[in-house]
């Protein structure tokens, strides 16, 4: 993409996010590919330095994403990953003339989450099958491996489900971060911050089942609790195919994503207990406005109950087959 000043500041940039340690990996690629993104722009608009990138230039990209029908999700997701760029320049003492707190994303309409009902999480999670492989005799080593994965599997979808984590968190929670007797946990969320969120009784006993199988393929003291027949920490994407086939043998119409069981927990407590706050700390929101967002889901669940419940809630009248008053 040439070279010159521009192209320094992009590679010392990208030095400088490839060091911070507080990114994940895909949010990392994400800032790249937005970072790639606007360096396109601006080689096709001849802007050859940061100090010439001023608000009116990010407002033109901006345009330019919505012209080549970008959502307003994607557009936010570009916003953020430049406002990261300007503040990496800013911190290198590279001069742009832009203000990144003019930069505003439009806002994206709300969706809400999609949330599996009770029904549906009990299906997966009592089906003795959902996590079993299709072959390997009970004793055999093939056996004993599809025994281990498949209470492995359902101790995932358990603590998923039963504490509303985060699927990032789940898979990096260490042995050192559950406490079965006092029925709780230690989680890290998003920005590196912990919260302990509560442990029932059926992830409790799925936990102990698989800890009691897991030391067959610890063969390096590992610190991670859920790791796959090699050794290794278990992977976000490997939970996603697990959960994925579980949820055919469990005979679902469709598959659920590991986070869909974060909302299901969030619902089914709300619903229950009506207590946002407690349902905010949990879930390791920071904002209670996040998690309000539940409270449309239960609203719908009460709208549902009542037109079905009370007589003069249906657009039907219920009324058709009663006799007509002849009274006068």
């Amino acid at each position: 993409m040439g070279t010159g000043p521009l192209a320094t500041a992009f590679d010392r940039a990208e030095a400088a996010l490839a060091a911070d340690h507080r990114l994940n990996r895909l949010t990392r690629r994400a800032y790249q590919a937005s970072w790639a993104r606007f360096r396109r722009y601006l080689d096709e608009s001849e802007v050859t330095s940061t100090q010439s990138i001023d608000d009116r230039c990010l407002r033109r990209f901006l345009a330019r994403l919505a012209r080549d029908n970008q959502s307003p999700r994607s557009i936010a997701r570009h916003v953020s990953a430049i406002k990261r760029l300007l503040r990496f320049w800013h911190q290198l003492e590279m001069p742009v003339a832009a203000d990144p707190q003019l930069l505003k994303a439009p806002r994206a309409p709300r969706r809400l989450p999609d949330a599996p009902g009770i029904e549906t999480v009990t299906r997966l999670l009592d089906n003795r099958e959902s996590g079993q492989e299709p072959t390997g005799a009970p004793g055999t080593p093939q056996g004993e491996a599809r025994r281990t994965r498949a209470a492995r599997d359902r101790c995932l979808f358990e603590w998923l489900y039963g504490s509303g984590l985060r699927l990032a968190e789940l898979v990096a929670m260490d042995l050192t971060d559950i406490d079965l007797a006092a029925g709780q946990a230690r989680v890290t969320g998003k920005r590196d911050k912990t919260r302990v969120v509560p442990v029932g009784h059926k992830a409790a006993d799925a936990m102990r089942d698989w800890l009691a199988l897991r030391q067959a393929w610890d063969r390096a003291g590992i610190a991670a609790i859920f790791i796959n027949d090699r050794g290794r920490r278990l992977s976000a994407r490997s939970v996603q195919l697990r959960l994925d086939r579980a949820c055919r043998r469990a005979g679902l119409d469709t598959p659920l994503h590991p986070h869909q069981l974060r909302h299901a927990f969030a619902t089914h407590v709300l619903e229950s207990s009506g207590d946002l706050r407690a349902v905010q700390e949990m879930l390791g929101h920071e904002s209670l406005t996040t998690t309000q967002i539940y409270t449309h889901l239960d609203f719908q669940h009460l709208m549902s109950v009542y037109e079905h419940a009370h007589p003069r809630a249906s657009r039907r009248d219920h009324f058709d087959d009663a006799p007509a008053d002849e009274s006068g």
